[in-house]
């Protein structure tokens, strides 16, 4: 005996929770775009006679621009279905996002590390040499090779600070 699909918490959206969802979207980022459009008209102006080329506002009004035309495309040609939920993994690969940008504020390269690590975990990898390479020695490559080849400094952190004293 067959289940009925519709019945499934991971079947698609129909009826008015869909209809709400499919202009309620394209509406909130129609007035992100229009918020983040008064922020741009706030930066300096560059004095005409050291303008060559774009004000500093120009390009992200134009890409905001872009984006509003694509969202109004959206509520108006837009008839796909509702996509199903999303799977545990990709929850909690998000998850492990948030906490690496948290992390991240105490140290960039120890917030790499462990969400490298900790995804290679979620994603099945139980290989040590593995776990290794992609959680520490990938981390420590990035480091030296933008710090010591490209001279970029990284902001101070626990780890950072070791090296940068």
């Amino acid at each position: 005996m067959q289940s009925d699909p519709t019945s499934s918490p991971a079947a698609p959206k129909s009826g008015p929770a869909r209809g709400f969802s499919r202009i309620v979207v394209p509406l909130g980022i129609i007035t992100f775009c229009v918020w983040a459009f008064w922020l741009s008209t706030q930066f300096e102006r560059v004095p005409p006679i050291l303008k060559r080329g774009m004000q500093p506002s120009d390009f992200p009004q134009l890409v905001l621009g872009l984006i509003v035309f694509l969202a109004v495309w959206l509520l108006f040609r837009d008839r796909s279905a509702a996509p199903s939920r999303l799977s545990r993994m990709a929850q909690a690969t998000m998850g492990l996002l948030i906490g690496f940008m948290l992390i991240a504020e105490i140290d960039l390269f120890l917030g790499l590390g462990l969400f490298a690590l900790a995804l290679t975990l979620l994603w099945g990898e139980r290989r040590a040499w593995v776990l290794l390479l992609v959680g520490a020695i990938a981390p420590l490559a990035v480091f030296f090779l933008f710090d010591g080849i490209f001279e970029v400094r990284f902001p101070r952190g626990i780890l950072t600070n070791f090296w940068y004293e």
